[in-house]
């Protein structure tokens, strides 16, 4: 039984990042959507899609690296984790490695961006931190 979905989501693009794989496949969720788009938008991964899979629907995320073949998500770690959950307000959130990463949070108005959130004035959980 799976406690903690996101994490075993940041584990499995974090292992295939490493071996250099060119997607990793994920059961699907809206949280996990969500993540991904986030990605996608930020420039992380090329793209996602949901594909039919057996026992359910899966996420293929097609993961990005340089043209050197240079790792492009360097680090993902979860921050906000089910024993402890993490929160923060707009004005609280700062960028990741002075702007060269992110942090993605949950908010009221879907998955987001540390940028977007303090754009909209939105506060939220914290997800994870991507550079």
């Amino acid at each position: 039984m799976m406690t903690d979905p996101l994490a075993d989501m940041m584990t499995r693009i974090r292992n295939a990042v490493r071996v250099e794989r060119q997607f990793v496949e994920m059961p699907l969720s809206k949280v996990k959507r969500g993540v991904a788009e986030v990605l996608k938008r930020e420039g992380y991964i090329w793209d996602w899609n949901e594909v039919e899979g057996e026992p359910a629907p899966q996420l293929r995320i097609e993961l990005k690296y340089g043209p050197n073949g240079e790792r492009v998500i360097q680090r993902i770690r979860r921050v906000s984790k089910p024993g402890r959950r993490i929160y923060s307000k707009a004005k609280d959130m700062r960028p990741v490695l002075n702007g060269m990463g992110i942090t993605i949070v949950s908010t009221s108005s879907g998955v987001v961006s540390d940028r977007e959130a303090r754009q909209k004035n939105l506060g939220g959980e914290v997800l994870c931190e991507v550079y």
